[in-house]
């Protein structure tokens, strides 16, 4: 069997990897985490140093579950960006490292990330 990753979940765990390798979150800018799942996405901002989430939200909340019906995907995405830097910028976090968690910068993830900067973050 060859070493390399068979399957689109592995392929997608060795990109975080190696992505991870170089971003890391510190506390002056911790690492904004994306993950999505084929129905949710999640954002969280984290403080790798003392491995501790400081800011989380996900598209199952109720902020948001409210405002999700009907919407598209990406339209989803960016409710959660704007939720995560409104709870960030109110715990005084200003800057973070955007860790896209593996999956391409495109579409929910893509969304996530310009709502997030919109709402006040800076990467």
């Amino acid at each position: 069997m060859s070493r390399q990753a068979k399957t689109r979940r592995d392929r997608r765990s060795v990109r975080h990897r190696r992505a991870r390798s170089t971003v890391a979150g510190v506390p002056e800018r911790p690492r904004l985490a994306v993950s999505r799942s084929l129905k949710h996405i999640y954002a969280q901002v984290i403080d790798d140093t003392r491995g501790v989430t400081l800011v989380a939200a996900s598209s199952l909340e109720g902020e948001v579950r409210d405002q999700r019906d009907g919407k598209p995907k990406a339209a989803v995405g960016a409710l959660v960006g704007e939720v995560v830097a409104r709870r960030a910028v109110e715990r005084g976090i200003k800057a973070v490292v955007f860790d896209r968690g593996g999956c391409k910068y495109h579409g929910r993830v893509k969304a996530v990330a310009e709502a997030a900067r919109k709402g006040g973050l800076k990467f």
